[in-house]
C-alpha cells in the first residue's frame, strides 16, 4: 500500500508512518490527524476538536511519539489523562500498541491499580503512563513516592475528554496538579486536550493552558471543518410511562445492539428491570454499581449483538462497547453537548448513520427534550466554562502541597500554582489561616505542616477523600454472598416495609436479607420481583438557553430535522394549548395558583437564584413566607402584582447595579454541605463561594428589564 500523500503525515517519524500504512491499513490520515501534526511538532499547548469516534487520541499521539523518537525522550515523558477510570481501561491497549511501535511502553494507574503494580511503574517508569488528576496528585504526596525522580522527565500531558474536566471542580484540580509538575519539571509542559465539539474553543485552550500563557507558549485550535455531512436520524417519541418506554424499546430494532440512556439510576434501574422481564437481554451501567458489576456488563454487552444496554452519563464518553446500531434517551441530557456526545455512539461503521430515539414519559421531559433538539437544529452548542470561585480547591491545594514537601512556608506555597487563578492572596491569607485555626494546618515558626483535624478527617487511605474532589453521598455496599453488586443510599434500608424487603440492583430484583450497619453492608438472595432505589441528588439547574428554548418551544417553535411521532406532536399541541398563558413572546408572565403568584421567567434556576436574591435584598415581602423557584417560575406572594414586582426590579437595578452585581442569590445549607471541602474555608467564604457558583447574572439582569404581563390561571408542569 503507497504512503498517503499528505503533508501532515509526511512530517511523522518514518517508523510511525509504517505502521499507520501497514499495521493499521490507513490509506489517508483523517482531517483532525493531519492537522494535528505541524503544531504538536512545534511542541504548541493544542486543543484537537471532533466528533465522537474522530480520531482524536491518534491526533495526538501519532505526533507525540514522533517527537518522542526525535528528541530522544527518556524516562516518564508523556501524561495522558481521562476522567474515567474505564476510559483509562479501554485506551490502555490502543496506546500501549502505538507505543509498542517505537519500542516504548505505556501503563494505567488509577484507584484499581493493585499496589505491585504501583510498585513496578515507580521502579521501572513507563514512557506513557495513561492515569487520572487523582492518581497524579495522590503520587506527589505519596511517601513511597519520590515525584522528582518520577515526574523530572514530563514533558508532555495529553488531557482527554477536556470539555468534561473543564466543566466542574475536577478541571482546576488537574490544572492545579499540572502547575505543580511544572514548577517539580522546571519546565512548561505541552498540554494537549482532546475534545467533542464546543462553544467556546478559543476560550476553554486559554484556560487549559494556565501558567504556560504566562511565558507565551503558542496555543492552536485544530478544528476541521466537519462538512455537511448525513443527516443524523433523531425522532422524539411520547411514551407516557417508564413501563411503556421499555415495551417500545422491547418491541424495536430486534436484531440490533441498543445502547439507552437516562439521566437517573433510579430511572436506569426501573428500565432494565422492565426490560429483563420482557425477555430483553439487557445490561447496565451506573455509578453505584460496582467495578466488577460494571466490566461485566460492558465487556458482554460489546461482545453480544441483539440486546440492551442501559446507562447514565457513565458510557457517554469515548468508552468504546463496540459497534452500536442504535443510541435511546429515555428523558434528556441538560446540554446540548451531551446530546453530541450521545449521538456520536453510533454511525461508525460503514454504512450507518447516526441516530437517536427520545422516549419521553412526563410532560415535563418532554418539553425539556424538545427545547434541547431546538437548540441542537440551531446549531448551538453550549461554552464550556469553568465553575468559578473555586476558592474551596485553592484550600485543598493548600493541604495538598504541605503534604506533598511535608512543610512549606507560611504564604510562600501560593506561587506553586502558578497564579492559576483559584483564588486572591487576600483568600488564600484568610484559607490558610482559617486552617489554622481549625486544626487542618499547623504551624512551627514561618514553617506549616499538616495538622490534626485534617488528619482526623483525610488522613485514612492515605488521604484517598483529600485527593478527589467531587462529593459522594455515603451509600452501603450490596452483596450476593461475597460478590458485591453495589451500593444503595441508606435510607433505602431503613425505610419501613411491610413484608420481605426488596430493591433492584444491576437490573435485577433482590431481597436483602441481612444488613450489617457497622460495616455498611446489606445482603441479598435473588428475587421475583424488585424494587428501583433512590438515591439522594440536589435538582439540576437548566441554563438559561435551555428554559429559554423550552420557552419558545410552548410558542410553537419546533426542532427542525427531528421527526415527532404522532403522539409526541398531540401531546406538545396539549401542552401548549394547556400552558398557553405561561410563555409570552415579548416577556415574562405573571400567574396565579390560588395559594401564591408565579412569575414565569423561563431563565434557569441560577438567573433565578439572582433575581430571588435581588427581590430579597429590596422588597422581601413580595416573596411571600418562604422561597420557591425552579428552573422555570419564582413563587411570589399571592397579592403580587405586575406593578409592585416592577418597582421592585427597578428599585433592584438602581441599588445592586444594573447587572445585579452586588445581588447575591440565595444559598441552600444542603449545598454548601455539598460543595466539596467547604469545612476548609471560613463559613462566610464558603456561602460566598457558593453564592458566586449559584449565579447567572447576565440573563437575571435580562430578565429583570424584560416586560412583564399577568394571567389568573395556572396549571402545574415540574421541571
Amino acid at each position: 500500500m503507497s504512503t498517503p500523500p499528505q503533508e501532515g503525515f509526511a512530517q511523522l517519524d518514518p517508523v510511525v508512518q509504517h505502521h499507520v500504512v501497514n499495521t493499521l491499513g490507513w490509506s489517508s490520515l483523517r482531517p483532525l490527524q493531519e492537522q494535528s501534526v505541524a503544531p504538536v511538532l512545534a511542541g504548541d499547548d493544542a486543543l484537537l476538536l471532533a466528533p465522537t469516534a474522530g480520531g482524536k487520541t491518534e491526533a495526538a499521539l501519532f505526533p507525540v511519539l514522533s517527537r518522542m523518537r526525535a528528541e530522544q525522550w527518556q524516562g516518564l515523558s508523556v501524561l495522558y489523562v481521562c476522567p474515567l477510570k474505564a476510559l483509562l481501561n479501554n485506551l490502555e491497549p490502543r496506546v500501549s500498541g502505538y507505543a509498542g511501535w517505537l519500542g516504548r511502553h505505556a501503563q494505567v494507574r488509577h484507584g484499581d491499580t493493585p499496589q505491585s503494580v504501583r510498585k513496578r511503574q515507580v521502579r521501572e517508569r513507563p514512557d506513557i503512563l495513561l492515569t487520572t488528576p487523582e492518581s497524579l496528585e495522590s503520587m506527589l504526596v505519596s511517601r513511597l513516592v519520590d515525584p522528582k525522580q518520577v515526574f523530572a522527565d514530563v514533558r508532555t500531558v495529553v488531557i482527554d475528554e477536556v470539555h468534561a474536566f473543564a466543566g466542574d471542580d475536577r478541571g482546576w484540580h488537574l490544572l492545579a496538579v499540572l502547575e505543580r509538575l511544572t514548577a517539580l519539571t522546571g519546565r512548561p509542559l505541552q498540554r494537549i486536550g482532546l475534545s467533542a465539539t464546543v462553544g467556546n474553543a478559543g476560550q476553554l485552550l486559554s484556560w487549559l493552558q494556565g501558567s504556560s500563557r504566562a511565558v507565551e507558549v503558542p496555543a492552536t485550535v485544530v478544528a476541521p471543518d466537519a462538512g455537511a455531512g448525513v443527516t443524523p436520524e433523531i425522532q422524539l417519541d411520547y411514551v407516557g410511562t417508564l413501563d411503556n418506554a421499555a415495551t417500545v424499546i422491547d418491541a424495536l430494532h430486534h436484531g440490533e445492539k441498543r445502547l439507552v440512556f437516562a439521566d437517573s439510576r433510579r430511572t436506569v434501574e426501573t428500565l432494565a428491570e422492565g426490560l429483563r422481564e420482557r425477555h430483553t437481554e439487557t445490561f447496565v451501567s451506573h455509578s453505584s454499581l460496582s467495578v466488577d458489576e460494571r466490566r461485566r456488563a460492558e465487556r458482554a454487552f460489546a461482545e453480544a449483538r441483539d440486546c440492551v444496554i442501559v446507562s447514565t452519563s457513565t458510557l457517554e464518553l469515548g468508552i468504546d462497547v463496540g459497534d452500536l446500531d442504535r443510541v435511546l434517551q429515555v428523558g434528556a441530557p441538560m446540554t446540548v453537548a451531551s446530546l453530541l456526545q450521545r449521538l456520536g455512539r453510533t454511525g461508525r461503521r460503514s454504512g450507518t448513520s447516526r441516530n437517536m430515539l427520545f422516549l419521553e414519559a412526563d410532560d415535563g421531559d418532554l418539553l425539556r427534550a424538545a427545547g434541547l433538539l431546538l437548540l441542537w437544529s440551531e446549531g448551538y452548542v453550549e461554552p464550556v466554562t469553568a465553575p468559578p470561585a473555586p476558592r474551596h480547591i485553592l484550600a485543598q491545594q493548600l493541604l495538598g502541597i504541605t503534604l506533598q514537601h511535608r512543610q512549606v512556608g507560611s504564604g510562600s506555597w501560593v506561587s506553586e500554582l502558578g497564579a492559576l487563578g483559584l483564588g486572591s492572596l487576600e483568600d488564600a491569607e484568610a484559607i490558610e489561616a482559617w486552617l489554622l485555626e481549625s486544626g487542618h494546618l499547623d504551624r512551627d515558626g514561618d514553617m506549616i505542616f499538616v495538622g490534626p483535624e485534617a488528619e482526623r478527617r483525610y488522613g485514612v487511605v492515605h488521604y484517598r477523600d483529600l485527593m478527589a474532589v467531587f462529593t459522594a453521598d455515603p451509600e452501603v455496599q450490596v452483596f450476593q454472598g461475597r460478590e458485591q453488586v453495589g451500593s444503595v443510599d441508606p435510607m433505602l434500608l431503613l425505610r419501613k416495609v411491610t413484608g420481605p424487603r426488596l430493591l433492584t440492583l444491576a437490573g435485577r430484583p433482590w431481597e436483602v436479607t441481612y444488613i450489617d450497619w457497622k460495616r455498611r453492608k446489606a445482603y441479598v438472595e435473588p428475587a421475583k420481583k424488585g424494587e428501583a432505589p433512590r438515591w439522594q441528588s440536589m435538582p439540576q439547574a437548566q441554563s438559561w438557553a435551555l428554559a429559554d428554548a423550552i420557552r419558545r418551544v410552548l410558542l410553537g417553535a419546533d426542532p427542525a430535522g427531528v421527526r415527532l411521532t404522532r403522539r409526541a406532536v398531540d401531546r406538545l399541541a396539549q401542552l401548549r394549548e394547556e400552558l398557553d398563558d405561561r410563555a409570552w413572546e415579548d416577556g415574562t408572565v405573571l400567574t396565579e395558583d390560588g395559594a401564591r403568584m408565579r412569575w414565569w421567567t423561563w431563565a434557569g434556576a441560577r438567573a433565578n437564584a439572582v433575581l430571588v436574591g435581588a427581590l430579597g435584598r429590596v422588597a422581601p415581602d413580595i416573596l411571600g413566607d418562604s422561597i420557591v423557584y425552579d428552573n422555570w417560575q419564582i413563587g411570589l406572594r399571592n397579592d403580587a402584582s405586575v406593578e409592585w414586582l416592577r418597582t421592585a426590579l427597578e428599585v433592584a437595578q438602581t441599588y445592586l447595579g444594573r447587572d445585579l452585581a452586588r445581588a447575591l442569590p440565595l444559598v441552600d445549607e444542603r449545598a454548601i454541605k455539598q460543595l466539596k471541602f467547604s469545612e476548609m474555608l471560613p463559613p462566610e467564604m464558603a456561602a460566598a463561594t457558593l453564592g458566586e457558583r449559584a449565579a447567572d447574572r447576565p440573563s437575571a439582569s435580562h430578565i429583570a428589564r424584560t416586560p412583564v404581563r399577568s394571567i389568573r390561571t395556572y396549571r402545574n408542569i415540574k421541571s
